[in-house]
């Protein structure tokens, strides 16, 4: 305890001694609009008279490719407002007009010349939101947060916008309403602004408001607009009705009721969104549908630990920053970890029911969401605040018995909580934060008892910066409290996260008469993060053995403390043939609580972007032999050997109608077996300003000499059994877009995938923390092994006594799928659309073990589809 409150005392010291140093010394650009005695028509031509009675404003400056250099066009624009909306006209000079790039695509998926409005209405100097369109009047809109270094591409705004070329160049008269903004009761209202270009053909973007490329962030250092009175914020009241009928087919099984070959059914649903006050935002859903959203990728895992998958359904997408609450910064695995992944929210069932013969199992995929509510929003004083609450309903299956039918419950009610607080000081120079997530599952059904009654996490969370937001300390500290029946706390002891149940894990305890667990964890991190070439971070993350976030968070292990370091080089100004080089050199090690070394590491990578817009990447790192507690399972831990990895990327001009990337990797272990490689390529095509299509082949070949396979019960005793597994992989990414109007798309998705693995030189751990690693392993000999073609089976006979002790089943796979989907998007009207989707999937595994793309592939089109077709209509309703 003591430790704890001396580390927070000394935070709060280091914050209030750096806060003399955290003022901006930019200089303000400041735009002083007018109110609009009547509003001017929105169709890109800007000859109303109305806007007369301001001025244009321009003077930009490159952002890049050289910062602070005068841009190659010229741009002016005029803001209006009136009490329903702000006014934006913008001239974009272009003495090459024939060279305008105009590329159709979907809303917030625009590419070409474009114009793009921010405004900081909150006046927090972090938070913004963005309305961009391109020449052909594509829009996008973004809110950013964190001082831009948060985005949030979900936001889904109503407002217009027109563009129009002529031989000045283009124009883009945009109408925002003051409905879709969040920002304080006040007499006179000052915003924070950027405007910004971007000349595609040459890769320029240009600012209003000068901004240093190497800034830490950057909506702290807008321009300012003046002269909005007397506007009040708007009561938002908008309504997304939705109805939907749809139709799956699917293969049919003889004597199977439940696989009649054919099934259709129609739904309803409704979205909401309601201005609760000028800053807080209510969005709620009831019976949401999300057919539309593009399918998981497909993966084979042959780890311990749960595959991660973006989220991609709106609901959650939308506004989901401030509910988010990591607990490393950074990307990868570890920085997965965080006490809100939304995935859980409708996730697959938990129970699959023994079966008895001649039954026949219908089983929901997913439990079904009963209704959701979010309130976000920042208040004026600069306390943001983000609470959700989630109910899924108790799902059963159906188990037909000659005629005989009967339920079985298979996930049970289930209550999510998320409430997250976040609080600037300083202008957003320093932030303290918390958050809690609570789960509650209503478990009535005795089968049931092994999932956790109830799950809180929370912690909290203080960011500060200082000199011109150049330096940045970060403090987090997280806590874990599950509690359930004595079966549900078993399985999260022994399950992958944890394994407590180790016999080599003499500082943790397995305790089968439990019924809660507690866990705690924590990351601190100091750095120098602009206003220089050189940057850092350094720091170190902790994660106790007990600690548990995955009923409503995601982790893949806890019980370890990293320790990390990074330091980059960067050169942004053009020189010679680049425009811009990064290299980066990090350094990491981890340890368990029983203090054992579980690796260490390095890594030194650089990025070189050229003044023709190719750009190519590379690295290599090494890995020090450690400490595993997850390659047996629940085994004892065991010493994994070390390792080389290098990869590269090379990338086309993006500009360009045709482009290409291709990358590569590479890693070998110490131990001269065990491999992996990888090649992925990438070409875009756009014939067109309607039509591109994309191109993703990928390829690994994997061999891992000690890939899990069983492990066995013999005469009392835990046998670990592992092979030397040769896994190849190959798969192809299809996209295309058909982009008939701004808001009239066609979008295809495809990937067929292809991964088979065989197994060979089936060995048993012996000494697994052994100095020499052949000593870590007997691999079987033919006297000990044997295969049954019949059986499918191994045979082994593990003290040689010529007498089978066990028998493990052929692990050889071959997992073949496809997965597609085609969406035609009709925004009919502002806000409401028609969606027309048919997603097709195909699966098929076998034993074989045989790699033949070609063959795989042709066997994988020839197992039996199964096709939905979905018609979803919605309608946006503004009260």
């Amino acid at each position: 305890m003591k430790k704890t409150t001396f580390s927070i005392t000394l935070l709060s010291s280091l914050i209030i001694s750096t806060s003399l140093f955290s003022a901006d010394s930019t200089q303000k650009k400041i735009y002083y609009t007018k109110r609009a005695p009547n509003p001017p028509k929105i169709d890109g031509n800007i000859t109303d008279k109305v806007w007369d009675i301001v001025e244009w404003q321009g003077d930009f400056t490159q952002f890049e490719p050289v910062n602070g250099a005068k841009p190659s066009q010229k741009t002016s624009f005029k803001i209006l407002y009136d009490d329903k909306n702000i006014y934006v006209a913008v001239r974009a000079f272009d003495t090459e007009p024939d060279k305008i790039d105009k590329r159709l695509g979907r809303r917030d998926n625009s590419d070409g010349d474009n114009i793009l409005i921010l405004l900081d209405s909150h006046f927090d100097h972090r938070t913004a939101f963005s309305f961009m369109v391109n020449a052909a009047g594509v829009l996008s809109d973004l809110f950013f947060s964190e001082d831009g270094n948060n985005e949030d591409k979900s936001l889904d705004l109503v407002w217009d916008v027109k563009t129009k070329i002529d031989d000045l160049g283009w124009t883009a008269e945009f109408e925002i309403p003051l409905s879709q903004l969040r920002f304080g009761k006040k007499e006179k209202q000052i915003w924070g602004i950027e405007i910004a270009r971007t000349l595609f053909r040459k890769n320029e973007m240009s600012l209003w408001q000068h901004i240093p490329k190497d800034a830490p962030g950057f909506v702290h250092l807008f321009g300012e607009l003046h002269g909005i009175d007397k506007i009040k914020p708007k009561p938002r009241i908008e309504m997304l009705p939705y109805s939907l009928a749809k139709g799956e087919a699917e293969k049919r099984e003889p004597g199977n009721p439940f696989k009649t070959g054919r099934s259709a059914g129609i739904d309803f649903g409704l979205d909401g969104k309601v201005g609760v006050s000028s800053d807080l935002t209510l969005d709620f859903t009831v019976n949401p549908d999300f057919g539309q959203v593009e399918a998981d990728p497909s993966v084979v895992n042959l780890t311990a630990y749960e595959t991660f998958y973006q989220e991609k359904r709106p609901f959650f997408v939308e506004g989901n920053n401030i509910l988010s609450f990591k607990l490393m910064i950074g990307d990868g695995d570890l920085s997965n970890a965080n006490l809100f992944y939304s995935r859980r929210i409708g996730r697959p069932c938990s129970y699959y029911p023994d079966l008895n013969d001649n039954e026949y199992l219908r089983m929901p995929q997913n439990s079904s969401i009963i209704g959701a509510a979010k309130l976000t929003g920042k208040t004026s004083s600069g306390l943001s605040i983000g609470i959700m609450d989630a109910v899924t309903s108790k799902e059963f299956a159906e188990i037909d018995n000659l005629g005989d039918r009967r339920n079985i419950a298979v996930e049970p009610l289930t209550n999510y909580f998320i409430g997250r607080v976040k609080k600037d000081f300083n202008k957003g120079a320093t932030t303290i934060g918390g958050m809690i997530t609570n789960t509650y599952r209503n478990i009535t059904d005795s089968h049931l008892e092994f999932l956790n009654r109830k799950a809180t996490t929370g912690g909290i969370d203080i960011n500060h910066s200082w000199h011109n937001r150049s330096y940045i300390l970060q403090f987090i500290s997280i806590f874990s409290h599950i509690s359930g029946s004595k079966d549900a706390i078993l399985d999260a002891q022994t399950a992958p996260a944890r394994y407590f149940q180790r016999p080599d894990a003499d500082y943790v305890t397995l305790d089968s008469s439990r019924t809660s667990l507690d866990g705690f964890g924590g990351t601190l991190v100091f750095g120098k993060v602009g206003n220089s070439h050189i940057n850092f971070l350094v720091g170190g993350t902790i994660r106790s053995p007990g600690l548990e976030l995955n009923d409503l968070g995601y982790m893949r292990s806890a019980d370890s403390f990293i320790q990390f370091a990074w330091v980059q080089y960067h050169i942004w100004q053009p020189f010679s043939i680049f425009n811009s080089i990064r290299i980066n050199f990090n350094q990491w090690g981890g340890w368990n609580f029983g203090k054992e070394n579980t690796g260490i590491g390095g890594n030194v990578n650089y990025h070189l972007q050229f003044k023709n817009q190719w750009s190519f990447h590379s690295g290599i790192n090494r890995n020090s032999q450690g400490i595993s507690s997850s390659t047996l399972r629940g085994g004892p831990s065991i010493l994994f050997p070390g390792s080389w990895n290098m990869w590269a990327s090379l990338n086309t001009d993006h500009r360009k109608k045709l482009r290409a990337n291709i990358s590569g990797s590479a890693n070998r272990r110490d131990d001269n077996i065990s491999f992996n490689r990888s090649i992925r390529a990438g070409i875009t095509l756009r014939t067109s300003d309607l039509f591109s299509i994309s191109l993703n082949p990928f390829y690994s070949l994997n061999k891992n000499n000690l890939q899990y396979i069983e492990t066995v019960e013999n005469n009392d005793k835990k046998s670990y059994i592992m092979g030397l597994l040769d896994q190849k992989t190959m798969g192809l990414v299809i996209r295309f877009d058909l982009c008939l109007t701004p808001n009239l798309s066609i979008q295809f998705y495809g990937q067929p995938f292809v991964s088979a693995g065989t197994y060979s030189n089936i060995k048993i751990i012996t000494s697994p923390r052994a100095d020499n690693y052949s000593d870590r392993f007997h691999t079987f000999t033919k006297d000990e092994i044997s295969y049954s073609q019949e059986n499918g089976e191994y045979y082994i006979d593990e003290n040689n006594d010529s007498e089978t002790d066990y028998t493990i089943s052929n692990p050889d796979f071959n997992f073949r799928q496809f997965r597609s989907n085609l969406v035609l998007r009709w925004q009919y009207s502002p806000g409401s659309t028609i969606y027309l989707v048919w997603s097709q999937e195909r699966t098929g595994f076998e034993e074989t073990g045989v790699f033949n793309y070609t063959s795989d592939v042709r066997d994988l089109f020839n197992v039996y589809p199964t096709n939905v077709v979905m018609l979803k209509i919605n309608k946006w309703f503004s009260l």
